[in-house]
């Protein structure tokens, strides 16, 4: 690989049998290969991978100054992605198993990134809450308010904290939650008004509030009620919020 055609590929321990795969990605997307999760500004896509599926993250090519930021100063996202992952399970928050990423480079201007998981077992998002009915909708926000405090305990903002990117599952030990989307991430301290507002983007009912900040606030020791109160009055400073549901 010449300077002028650089990639930059790093693995989790474990994943090197994934090098070959990891290193034909770009090839993989120009071929459509593989099932579409979510196209928008960046591609997801579901790819099956001598018997392992994956999920791919593939990032848009970033404007022409950002293409330099990225290329000289500032870290890929799929970079973020991968090393917030990491922190998260140091810290026993569950996100989907991290593969690896890859960077590709044109001379010293950014191209593209890539960043790859095993495929979350977690069948729901947060967001299914206002689409279906589950039995066990409380034992939900519970894990997610005590997840969410896990975070900010140890420092830890997701900056897109929202109904698509907080999966859940029940299992026999309990509620799985995973996060993801991780490459946008504040770190350092939270008091109970900056880790209230970072639950801000989530809908809730005011059962729902409750029981969130119920969880939250034992987990973190403040009073339950001014979280509830703070919760509350973050949300409805978003917009499309219907009151009284969302």
């Amino acid at each position: 690989m010449s300077f002028f055609n650089h990639q930059t590929l790093v693995l989790s321990p474990g994943c090197e049998s994934f090098r070959d795969f990891m290193l034909s990605i770009p090839d993989r997307f120009e071929k459509g290969e593989g099932t579409i999760i979510h196209k928008g500004r960046n591609e997801l896509r579901k790819i099956t991978y001598n018997g392992n599926v994956l999920v791919v993250k593939s990032f848009r090519t970033p404007n022409i100054i950002n293409r330099w930021v990225y290329g000289v100063f500032r870290p890929s996202k799929a970079k973020r992605s991968f090393e917030h992952a990491q922190m998260l399970l140091d810290i026993g928050v569950g996100t989907p198993r991290p593969v690896g990423y890859l960077n590709i480079r044109k001379g010293l201007m950014f191209d593209r990134s890539y960043y790859v998981t095993y495929a979350s077992d977690c069948p729901y998002t947060y967001e299914e809450l206002f689409k279906h009915k589950f039995e066990y909708e409380d034992d939900v926000l519970r894990a997610v308010g005590h997840v969410t405090a896990q975070l900010h305990n140890h420092g830890y903002a997701h900056k897109d904290y929202g109904r698509g990117n907080i999966l859940f599952a029940q299992t026999a030990e309990g509620i799985k939650i995973e996060i993801v989307d991780l490459n946008r991430m504040d770190i350092g301290p939270l008091d109970m008004k900056a880790g209230c507002k970072n639950l801000e983007r989530l809908p809730a009912t005011p059962h729902m509030h409750k029981v969130l900040a119920e969880a939250y606030a034992k987990e973190r020791g403040f009073d339950a009620d001014e979280c509830y109160k703070l919760m509350v009055a973050y949300r409805s400073t978003q917009p499309g919020k219907i009151d009284g549901l969302y």
